[in-house]
């Protein structure tokens, strides 16, 4: 398992845990982001990653997408 951070452009991946304080877990759980879910980084920008989760893409900053760990 590793962060979402970690992951390459195009790679598919499979959520498999999510960390945090239960209010940034269901943010997170709101926007899609469940565990056993596919996810796709689209893009990578600076401090920000675009993610293709659930057929949405959505844009979280890093320090969200460092509580998401996928393997």
């Amino acid at each position: 398992m590793v962060p979402l951070v970690f992951v390459k452009n195009d790679e598919i991946s499979t959520i498999k845990e999510i960390k945090g304080k239960p209010d940034v877990k269901k943010r997170l759980e709101d926007m899609g982001f469940v565990v056993g879910c596919p996810i796709k980084v689209v893009n990578s920008i600076s401090d920000n990653l675009i993610v293709s989760v659930k057929g949405t893409r959505v844009g979280i900053d890093k320090n969200l997408a460092n509580k998401i760990f996928v393997g």
